[in-house]
């Protein structure tokens, strides 16, 4: 199960992620952020409660990360140890800015 929180505050947006991040939840991600990333400028995803991401979910953080590469940055937060030895194995801490 995966839990999607958004804030939108002018052209800033924050996406926080709870729970698990995979195949069967990655394409509702996908539609939040797609219907969500309109005049949005900076992006930050909160991973803080994140236990769990798959290749389905690196999947969705790489297609935001292209786009807002064209409209701006997207930067991904809070990251637990467990999602960052994944973003690590897979060559995604280089792809992403993880703060």
């Amino acid at each position: 199960m995966l839990n999607i929180e958004t804030k939108r505050n002018a052209s800033e947006l924050t996406v926080a992620l709870s729970g698990r991040l995979d195949t069967n939840t990655a394409p509702e991600l996908e539609k939040t952020l797609n219907t969500s990333l309109e005049g949005v400028n900076t992006l930050f995803i909160n991973m803080e409660k994140l236990d769990y991401i798959s290749s389905a979910g690196l999947r969705v953080l790489l297609a935001a990360q292209k786009t807002m590469n064209k409209q701006g940055e997207m930067r991904v937060v809070h990251v637990n140890e467990t999602v960052m030895e994944i973003f690590e194995v897979t060559g995604f801490a280089d792809i992403l800015t993880i703060e």
